[in-house]
């Protein structure tokens, strides 16, 4: 359970959560029937040593909820205390997501992202907000609400994916909204600049997008970055963060430029590798085992990667002055600890 109550939920966010939380993608079998307890618990060693101060335990593949929150478990079980993990409240309908974010609480999260289901439809500031509201209520955990073009909400409701005037209210109404993952109208970077100027004295805003994250923390307070993929940068960026808290900028910006050929990589293959509107957690397992994550295969159904697209993921890398794995790509799909 969370050492923390739901009145003074924005308060633990911006004592505890500073730094930056990567994503951790449940390993199973190699018969994919059961969980791989020991693969779990190798990534969040490997990811706590990399200096991260948590995890999402990411919630959107072929999974059932039960298994889900044995995830939940294993990860707290390995992290100990003073490790933040993160329930990824990403399910099928408010329903599920109501017992899921109950189930998760009582496993051991931390905290919560809260995701809108692809089923979900709404049609007015109104609908975003009570099912936003209904899962708050559910759980004494804090929340970090999240604009993003994903949900599709922008060509219905506003550009800006949830407009401050939901924002507005959730904070409000729902004393355990602590965060913002102000990604709203991705690639524009008005949503994280609107949401600090706004509401940066009351919930902690994130910026998950590094290559926006170490420009703009030079000229705006960002204590947070939760949750993305940073992991395929290995270390790289909770050094980055520490030395942000530092204002030691000349120092971060040498970071920004060593990265750049692998960010450009990364981002020429989005389209590809998160064509439409999903995020391929295939690409991002293969990004964590490139340096040092178990990998591992997935069920159906989940997108693929290719050797073309492996092979400039880590070509990225190494243009970066970093060291991928070297290991054959064939034993990305067997993982590191196998079942």
């Amino acid at each position: 359970m969370a050492n923390y109550t739901k009145q003074n939920a924005r308060q633990w966010v911006r004592e505890n959560l500073k730094g930056a939380i990567n994503c951790t993608i449940p390993s199973f079998t190699q018969d994919l029937k059961s969980l791989n307890p020991a693969a779990i618990r190798h990534d969040v060693r490997l990811a706590k040593e990399h200096g991260f101060i948590g995890t999402l335990g990411v919630s959107e593949i072929s999974i059932t909820l039960p298994e889900y929150i044995d995830f939940i478990r294993i990860m707290r079980e390995e992290a100990g205390e003073g490790f933040c993990i993160t329930h990824h409240a990403s399910w099928n309908n408010l329903e599920q997501n109501i017992e899921a974010v109950k189930m998760a609480e009582e496993a051991g999260a931390d905290f919560v992202l809260l995701s809108y289901p692809p089923n979900f439809y709404p049609e007015s500031e109104d609908d975003i907000f009570e099912y936003t509201k209904a899962v708050c209520d559910a759980t004494n955990l804090a929340v970090m609400v999240f604009p993003m073009f994903l949900w599709g909400f922008a060509s219905r409701i506003h550009p800006s994916d949830i407009p401050v005037t939901v924002l507005r209210r959730l904070i409000d109404e729902c004393p355990n909204v602590a965060a913002i993952k102000a990604e709203g109208g991705f690639p524009s970077i008005q949503s994280v600049i609107e949401c600090h100027r706004l509401f940066g004295d009351e919930v902690v805003i994130s910026m998950p997008i590094e290559g926006e994250l170490l420009p703009l923390s030079q000229i705006m307070p960002l204590q947070l970055s939760a949750t993305s993929d940073h992991e395929y940068y290995g270390p790289i960026i909770p050094k980055a963060m520490r030395l942000l808290s530092e204002g030691k900028y000349d120092e971060v910006t040498e970071i920004y430029w060593q990265l750049h050929p692998a960010r450009k990589i990364k981002s020429a293959l989005a389209a590809q590798l998160h064509g439409g509107a999903f995020i391929n957690r295939q690409a991002w397992k293969f990004q964590g085992w490139l340096q040092g994550y178990n990998g591992g295969p997935l069920r159906m159904p989940t997108q693929r990667i290719h050797d073309s697209q492996m092979m400039s993921l880590k070509k990225g890398l190494i243009d970066a002055g970093l060291t991928p794995s070297m290991d054959p790509f064939r034993e990305f799909f067997k993982g590191r600890i196998q079942e």
